[in-house]
């Protein structure tokens, strides 16, 4: 059993994706991945991220690559276990409930509490796949 959380962020805003891996590498016991493009987060998914951080609109590198929701189905065609959080600067509710719809985790919205957001949101989830580990061993057990 790993004892690190391997959190891949997929941005392509060069900037800010430097910004979120410098706050999650500073996390206890996570490694971090990041990506400019959804396709190189989809070819990397045997790296079994324990969640990923991904960008709603990805078309800052390149217009034509997959857009968010695009790498969101293929993530969840891959693994529906893995947990994603959107994150966007779209503040709108429309965008919000469209993420969801195609089984995003949450929705964050790029501001200066986003960094906070992510961190508790990921929290949860690390005790959530703790938990559930445990209560997989503890069945294996009885």
């Amino acid at each position: 059993m790993k004892n690190q959380m391997l959190i891949v962020l997929v941005d392509d805003d060069p900037v800010f994706l430097k910004l979120l891996e410098i706050e999650f590498s500073e996390l206890a016991n996570c490694e971090v991945e990041t990506y400019v493009t959804g396709e190189e987060c989809v070819e990397n998914l045997s790296h079994k991220p324990d969640v990923i951080v991904l960008d709603y609109q990805l078309d800052g590198v390149e217009r034509d690559v997959m857009n968010g929701l695009e790498t969101l189905d293929k993530i969840k065609a891959y693994n529906p276990e893995i947990p994603v959080i959107m994150l966007s600067a779209q503040d709108k509710i429309d965008v919000a409930v469209n993420c969801m719809h195609h089984a995003a985790f949450d929705y964050v919205v790029k501001s200066e509490t986003a960094f906070f957001r992510l961190k508790k949101i990921i929290s949860t989830i690390s005790e959530t796949q703790h938990l559930k580990k445990q209560l997989d061993w503890y069945m294996e057990k009885v």
